[in-house]
């Protein structure tokens, strides 16, 4: 089953197409959570050992690392393959077989992809090596806070690449259509964990307790107040307070309460400015008698895409799909730890519609589930973009 520059792998990615179903309703079915994705990297495993690849298990605790070819350019493509703590309200054969654990995020879409990528090539001669990296745990980090990007990288998955490609799907378009974007394409995000301490006491004597509930209201409102008053009105910027928790009973005034939340940006400087802000906030308890505790844990930095490799990706595309699909996402704040990677290396990730026809079923959700035409055509424009770079025809 060769492939060209000529961009015949559209047809070649059809012809495998119920080849790619099969693998992407096992996954579905299968899902597993991040850095537990043991049946997942075993069956990526074997299916990429059968096409003759040269595989390492264990690569970032549960990833795999799958290569053809030798010598440069080396270009690598990445697939995350974890799944999402929800319990599927699907009624379909390839439902999750798991309770509570779902393919909510597409991401046995991207491994099937990289999968059917893969197969394209498994007869094609190339120069260079070509690298699959299928990434553990992207959605969450383990007990020290690290995501499976990072962990594949220290297992040393990006030494030597020269080109980094991913793809994430997008249930805003439909099958057929995709977007890119140079530069920042996605936020970096971290996360604060904070307490805001008092004096607990009975319910009908406040005055004789610092109470930390009375506290926490000024410490959310100093933290709702930093993107509109303490940031350049220019410098996109998110906070948001995902948790609190505090007391027991009605008529009990607690010791503390607990905050958590997310901060999103797009550039580290307002990175450190936002955590400098979040500190102030939670220090109003300390000038009003109470104290508080704080800890942020550093999560994913913005994602860069290369504008040389987005126009490669647009120039590949454009005769398979047809300029007038392909468009330019709106900015979100939105994060992936793919940025790890394109810190490293020239690269870029694309979003792959996948919409199911006259219905609305978002990522994140339940009832998420893609309209899977979307396969062969992610599985053609990451195979004409890795030929591109591997054959110096960019």
């Amino acid at each position: 089953m060769n492939i060209d520059a000529n961009g015949n792998s559209l047809q070649k990615a059809r012809n495998i197409k119920k080849e790619l179903v099969n693998w992407r309703r096992e996954f579905h079915s299968n899902p597993e959570l991040g850095f537990r994705e043991t049946r997942t990297s075993a069956r990526i495993a074997d299916i990429m050992t059968e096409m003759g690849y040269q595989v390492r298990r264990g690569v970032g605790r549960t990833g795999v690392l799958a290569e053809k070819g030798a010598g440069s350019p080396v270009v690598a493509i990445r697939a995350d393959m974890d799944a999402l703590p929800i319990l599927e309200a699907n009624d379909t054969p390839y439902v999750s077989k798991n309770p509570g654990v779902m393919h909510a995020c597409g991401h046995d879409a991207h491994m099937t992809i990289a999968l059917g990528t893969a197969r394209l090539f498994a007869d094609t001669p190339f120069p260079g090596t070509l690298r699959f990296l299928f990434q553990p745990s992207e959605e969450v980090g383990d007990d020290e806070g690290i995501s499976g990007a990072p962990r594949m990288i220290a297992d040393g998955a990006m030494e030597s690449v020269q080109t980094v490609l991913a793809l994430h799907v997008d249930s805003g378009y439909p099958a057929g259509e995709i977007t890119l974007k140079s530069g920042v394409a996605s936020a970096g995000v971290d996360t604060f964990y904070g307490s805001v301490i008092g004096k607990g006491g009975h319910g009908a004597k406040p005055h004789e307790v610092v109470d930390p509930i009375y506290l926490s209201g000024l410490v959310i409102l100093a933290l709702h107040g930093i993107v509109s008053r303490r940031l350049h009105p220019f410098d996109p910027a998110v906070v948001s307070i995902g948790t609190i928790h505090g007391g027991q009973i009605d008529n009990v005034i607690p010791d503390q309460v607990e905050l958590t939340g997310t901060l999103r940006f797009m550039e580290s400087d307002v990175q450190h400015i936002i955590h400098a802000e979040v500190e102030h906030a939670f220090s109003i308890a300390r000038n009003l008698g109470g104290d508080y505790r704080l800890r942020f844990e550093i999560g994913y930095p913005p994602m860069f895409n290369n504008p040389t490799v987005v126009e490669t990706i647009r120039n590949v595309a454009s005769p398979l799909l047809g300029a007038e699909h392909i468009h330019t996402p709106k900015m979100e704040m939105g994060a992936e730890d793919f940025g790890f990677m394109t810190a490293i290396a020239p690269g870029a990730m694309f979003t792959l519609g996948c919409a199911r026809p006259g219905e609305e079923r978002k990522l994140h959700s339940p009832i998420f589930d893609i309209d899977e035409e979307c396969l062969p055509v992610g599985v053609a424009v990451m195979t004409q973009t890795a030929l591109a770079y591997l054959t110096g025809s960019v």
